[in-house]
Formats: structure tokens, C-alpha cells, sequence
């Protein structure tokens, strides 16, 4: 199965999770984030830095749990702005 390419709105939502992950984290390092999320610290560098715009359900809700996050908040951001929010 060939995966469609993202969407320059898919792309700019990864910017602001990214975004809103940096600012959560604070000065906490990447690396202990990452252990209490399950994850390697090279996958939350490539979200933080929006080169992984679109990462699993399951790492989300991992991420939340590990920097104490509300998901609703996530989603928020990830969406962006109403006028930005493509239906379909």
C-alpha cells in the first residue's frame, strides 16, 4: 500500500505539535521524555522538530502521559485554527 503525501495543512499541523511538545517539555531532556513515553529519543526529535508531522494515536497518547498533556489540548493545537481547518 502506497502511503498518500501530506498535505501542506498535514504538514504545518506537525509544525505546531512539534511546537507545543518543545514548550511542554521545557527544560526536561529528550531523552527521559522519551523512555516514559516508550519511545526513541530520535522519534520525539523528528516530531519535535516536524519531521514526523503525523505520528501514531498511540505515541500521542504516550507523549501525554509522559509530559502530563491533556490530549484535548494536543488535538487543539494539532487542528490549529478554525479559518485554517480543511473539512472533508
Amino acid at each position: 500500500m502506497v502511503r498518500n503525501p501530506l498535505t501542506p495543512e498535514q504538514i504545518e499541523a506537525g509544525r505546531r505539535l512539534g511546537s507545543l511538545l518543545r514548550r511542554a517539555r521545557g527544560e526536561t531532556g529528550l531523552a527521559q521524555i522519551a523512555l516514559a513515553a516508550g519511545i526513541s529519543p530520535e522519534t520525539l526529535r523528528k516530531i519535535e522538530t516536524g519531521r514526523l508531522p503525523s505520528p501514531a494515536f498511540g505515541t500521542i497518547v504516550a507523549l501525554s502521559e509522559a509530559l502530563n498533556l491533556p490530549l484535548d489540548e494536543i488535538a487543539a493545537v494539532w487542528k490549529g485554527p478554525a479559518e485554517l481547518r480543511m473539512y472533508g
